[in-house]
Parts: C-alpha cells; structure tokens; sequence
C-alpha cells in the first residue's frame, strides 16, 4: 500500500454541519471504541465486523423459520477462485419473486456476506423477495478489479440461475451500503455495460463513490464521525494502490468518474449531511438525474456515516428506515 499520509492531501478541516442531537451520545460510545483504521488493526476490525455493525447482537437470518438460509459456492471471475453467496429466500414456496443482489460494505477492507443483509429479511420472510449477498474478496490482499469483479460474477450466476433459485430474473435489484454502495453501483456499471444482466432498480446507501477527494466533505471529517477522512484514505488506497486518486482509475472501481451514466436503472441513493461520502453522493444523484435516470435522493440532516444502522431508534433514523424501506416495498412491487 501507498505511504501517502492524511497532512500530504489534507492542508485543513472544512467546516461542517452538526450532528444530530438524538445521535450524538451513541457516537461517542461507538467512538470510544474504535481504533483507528491501520494495517494493523485490520485483522481485529475484521474480527470484530464478522460478529455484525461494530459488534451488535448478530440477526436470526431465519426469522423464526420463515427464511431458508442457504450458501453456495459459485464460479468467480475467469481465472480466479469461487465465491461464495449468501442466498435467503421464503421458506414457503412460490412463483418466482423478485431478488436484491447484496453487496455489503466494510470500507472494501472488512466485512462479509452477512453484514446488512437484515434491512431486507422483512420483505423475505413475508414471501415477496429472495436476497443473494456476495462475499468478495476484500482489499489490500486483493485489490481491485478483485472486489467488483466479485460481485459481478456472482450476479451473473443469479441471473444464469433464476429459475433454481425461485427470482424473476426481469427483477433484479442490486443493493448495498457504504463501500457495498460503491460496489452496487459500479456492477451496475458493468452489467450494462457487458449487456447482462438487466437490473430493475439500483439501492446505494451512504455509497462510497470517488478516490479523489476533491468534495468538500471528503475533508470535513478528521478525528471524529464515523468513516473520517483517514479511514477513507485507508480504505481507498487499500483498493487503489499508488493509483488511487491519480488518471488510471477505472469507474467501476470508482463509479464517481464514469463519464456516462445513461441507462442505468432507477435509483435509490441517500446520505447523512455530516459524513463523508455526502458531496459524492449528491453529485453522482444530480449525475444519474442529467442522465436521464430516475432518482430517489435524500440527504439526513444531521446524520453520519451510517447513522441509521447504529441508532435505529432516533428519530432521523426512524424516517430514514421508513423512507428506506417504502421504496424497496414499491420496487419489489413492480
């Protein structure tokens, strides 16, 4: 990895918006706890995010029975080892029902696919959807194309695989939060570019979009929130290598520089007001927008990186969640 430090491309902290009252004391808590992003604390972070969000109770994938829990181990990229998928789907059968591809998030450095898969499990118990999460290979071990590539094979091996797995392969929706924002939307990227699959709907929560910090709020975290501007420069040069932020950077490691986003499928994509990734996530929205794209997009006031996954009782959480979890209802329902 890059030696690059925080003071050699951060010369000051920008301003930035106050966090939420309601969310203020649990990020001090969670704060308390965190060691900063290292290659050395990598291995216990990783330890640490196999057990769920900074070490919360782990979620009954099963919902009391409801959710058969399945894992597969499906051909990688070309060349390289298989991958393995999550794969949840209604314990009772029926038609074929629509599917979120999951990728999760983790800063391309950590997590696994079981991390986040809990916002869709309502709508998989109750029958009206089946979620297969991708577990790709994690940064700087493997770093890009690696983690992307991932994904993208094993959303062709949902696609291929419909009919097996009980999915409408014309409803497919990809979904992901933080670095799995970022991978949703550069697979994306490449299955319209490569002409499979179509997709139906793209979900990019709190996405982590571009290596070049050249936003406003790529700065304005140093040493507090959660997902500062250090950690961000761990996570990308992890990925990126020497290349991160300089020309030869493709767009599906960072969707922020695709110069073309038309026909992408309808989006959904939001952020906090006070985190990093907020300027990249409204540009690549007023992006998707000039491109013809429909947007869903909602900035939180007050928010975090992933305000809504640690204090889910707040109430910007609460709205946040509703807003969140109506507009998977209505695209499981087209």
């Amino acid at each position: 990895m890059s030696e690059t430090t925080t003071e050699q491309i951060f010369p000051e902290t920008p301003i930035r918006p106050p966090f939420d009252p309601e969310l203020v004391p649990v990020l001090e808590a969670v704060r308390e706890t965190l060691s900063p992003l290292s290659a050395e604390a990598l291995p216990m972070m990783r330890e640490q995010s196999a057990n769920g969000l900074l070490g919360m109770d782990p979620v009954d994938l099963t919902v009391d029975g409801a959710v058969r829990v399945e894992e597969r181990q499906v051909p990688g990229p070309e060349g390289d080892p298989d991958i393995t998928l999550l794969i949840l789907s209604p314990a009772v059968d029926g038609p074929p029902r629509p599917a979120v591809f999951h990728t999760h998030g983790g800063g391309m450095v950590t997590g696994n696919r079981r991390l986040g898969v809990e916002m869709f499990l309502e709508q998989v118990a109750a029958g009206t959807a089946v979620v297969v999460s991708v577990e790709y290979r994690l940064a700087p071990e493997h770093p890009d194309p690696a983690p992307v590539e991932d994904c993208y094979a094993g959303l062709v091996w949902t696609a291929k695989n419909a009919a097996e797995l009980g999915i409408d392969p014309e409803r497919i929706m990809i979904a992901g939060a933080s670095a799995g924002g970022g991978l949703a939307a550069g697979t994306a990227l490449l299955a319209r570019d490569r002409a499979f699959p179509k997709l139906s709907h793209q979900m990019l929560i709190c996405p982590m979009l571009d290596d070049r910090f050249e936003t406003h709020s790529s700065h304005m975290l140093d040493d507090e929130g959660i997902w500062d501007r250090a950690a961000n420069l761990f996570g990308w040069t992890a990925l990126l290598g020497d290349r991160r932020g300089g020309p030869d950077v493709s767009p599906y490691a960072a969707p922020a520089r695709a110069e073309d986003l038309a026909g992408l499928p309808r989006t959904y994509i939001d952020t906090g007001s006070a985190e990093t990734f907020r300027d990249e996530t409204l540009a690549y929205a007023r992006r998707l927008s000039e491109a013809g794209v429909s947007v869903d997009l909602h900035m939180w006031g007050g928010g975090f990186h992933a305000f809504d996954m640690m204090v889910p009782h707040a109430a910007v959480s609460r709205a946040s969640i509703a807003t969140r979890d109506e507009f998977i209802r209505r695209a499981l329902e087209a």
